[in-house]
């Protein structure tokens, strides 16, 4: 778009916002896990009466290994534990005495039980409509199919691949599969037909539900931001469809993995094992993988929050088999070069930019040259150094404000564990004589929205002022992760309220669904 297409003043400098942080999975419902339906609505029904603008959730792809978002098995497709059986009993594919649900822990999601009880209503919805429930749907389907096809029918082969060999690795399957031997291939789609159709099937109602939770939201005034890996799993249909973008050697294994270096989570760094890009590669087709990766998000939520913001500046290249991540080396990413093809694909770079950990100048440097928004987390600005650039007398107006995010404790369980000098420089910040553990999460959200950052945020367990039992991740951390739910008892009118009188008398009550989000960060980009 021309410079001159869009006449609205900066996001920045005119809008304050505010929104919470809440996966989908932490939703209540009757189901054993959160999904994209009638509770979803409810909770932006929630967000829209406390003067909310925005709802931000984790990646939601479908996850494979310890159930991580950040490790899924496509960087295209959708998890479908996501699907609601409500909507699909009101689509006439499901019964009510179908999704009669057994008992499910309220708190938690226990997913050895919820992953066969939502795939058994899935395959009742698949037979059901085979058999002719819905015909009107066929031709929504079918084109479905069509229009995904770029991404949608590898990924289905694989997940029918996987159900065949039990889950196993990719690379442990025969060799004229991991090769994608054309022959062994067409075999695998007449042998596996009925599963690769029923698995485009979950995505045709995955993508049909996303659209209309998203049409809803935007009717309420609230705008969704979507979270993207910077990497995708080493087991994923990903790499094995296109091996020739990641760096792997001759048998499609890794040469080097993904990680970073020893931080402030890890005292030997974390070691993620992630595949790394051939950015060469990418850039000699202009990044259209990454800029399809990029549309097929946008189609669920209007802002995409970067994850790893850094390795497009630079990525932590780990050699292949090593124990821990204390061996790798910085090595450049793409740079300007990846976000000059998207604006001129996209138009606009609807992004915020995740900066945090080692951040060196050329990172920042990268956020500033295309005027992305970075984040401040509250739970990183009371070490004593006056220039840390968490303290919120720091921000400048093109920052995202969080008191913490998924891989922080909750604030509460933050100021429990928190050094007693470090406690003493909160207290002096607040110029408060103490603070209790009860008050910490209050105070970081005031803090949060009383700065001049343009959109503050907090987790869901910090306005309910939740403990450490309420984490939702561990970094470093492999098991015992991405499980926590609120429950309906939780969700009290009373903090909601709270939130809605902090909102208003912090002034960032403005919804940017009112202007057009996109067009309001395509005005930021140009500013």
């Amino acid at each position: 778009m021309s410079p001159g297409s869009v006449n609205l003043p900066p996001f920045p400098t005119a809008y304050r916002t505010s929104g919470l942080l809440l996966h989908v999975t932490s939703l209540p419902s009757p189901y054993g896990i959160g999904d994209v339906g009638p509770a979803a609505i409810a909770w932006i029904d929630r967000l829209a009466q406390a003067g909310q603008s925005w709802w931000q959730m984790l990646p939601l792809g479908p996850t494979g290994y310890g159930n991580s978002p950040y490790q899924s098995l496509s960087a295209f497709a959708g998890n479908g534990l996501l699907i609601s059986p409500d909507w699909l009993i009101e689509d006439e594919l499901l019964r009510a005495s179908d999704c009669q649900p057994r008992v499910f822990p309220q708190n938690t999601v226990e997913y050895s039980a919820v992953i066969p009880f939502k795939y058994g209503l899935i395959e009742r919805a698949w037979a059901n409509f085979k058999s002719g429930a819905r015909a009107e749907l066929r031709p929504a389907y079918e084109q479905f199919r069509n229009d995904q096809a770029h991404w949608l029918e590898d990924y289905a082969v694989f997940r029918a691949l996987k159900f065949r060999f039990g889950g196993t690795y990719y690379l442990e399957w025969p060799t004229e599969l991991v090769q994608r031997q054309p022959a062994a291939l067409d075999r695998v789609r007449r042998e596996l037909k009925d599963q690769i159709d029923k698995i485009c099937f979950v995505q045709f109602l995955l993508f049909r539900q996303g659209e209309r939770l998203k049409e809803y939201a935007h009717g309420k005034g609230i705008s969704l931001i979507g979270d993207l890996p910077f990497f995708v799993s080493p087991d994923s249909s990903d790499v094995w469809a296109h091996p020739e973008l990641f760096l792997l050697d001759k048998q499609q294994r890794p040469r080097v993995v993904a990680g970073v270096p020893p931080d402030y989570f890890s005292a030997q760094g974390q070691l993620w094992g992630n595949p790394i890009y051939d950015w060469n590669a990418l850039q000699q087709m202009d990044y259209r993988w990454s800029i399809s990766r990029l549309r097929a998000l946008l189609a669920h939520v209007d802002v995409i929050r970067l994850d790893h913001f850094r390795a497009f500046a630079a990525a932590w290249h780990v050699p292949a088999g090593a124990p821990t991540a204390q061996s790798g080396k910085w090595v450049a990413g793409p740079g300007a070069d990846f976000f000059h093809a998207v604006q001129r694909e996209l138009g606009a770079l609807p992004f915020i930019a995740e900066d945090l950990g080692m951040i060196t100048p050329d990172v920042h440097a990268l956020r500033d040259q295309f005027h992305l928004p970075g984040m401040r987390v509250l739970q990183f600005a009371f070490d004593g150094k006056s220039d840390n650039p968490y303290l919120p007398r720091n921000y400048d107006r093109n920052t995202v404000a969080y008191t913490g995010t998924h891989d922080n404790s909750t604030t509460r369980g933050w100021f429990d564990e928190l050094p007693d000098d470090q406690r003493q420089n909160l207290w002096n910040y607040l110029k408060l004589p103490g603070v209790e553990s009860g008050d910490a999460a209050p105070a970081l959200i005031n803090l949060a929205w009383s700065s001049i950052a343009a959109v503050s945020m907090t987790p869901l367990q910090d306005l309910l002022n939740l403990g450490r039992e309420a984490r939702m991740n561990v970094p470093g951390h492999a098991d015992g992760n991405w499980s926590w739910r609120c429950t309906q008892d939780m969700l009290s009118d009373r903090a909601f309220e709270w939130l809605r009188d902090l909102t208003k008398n912090s002034n960032r009550s403005g919804s940017p669904r009112a202007l057009n989000t996109r067009k309001i960060l395509e005005a930021v980009s140009r500013n």
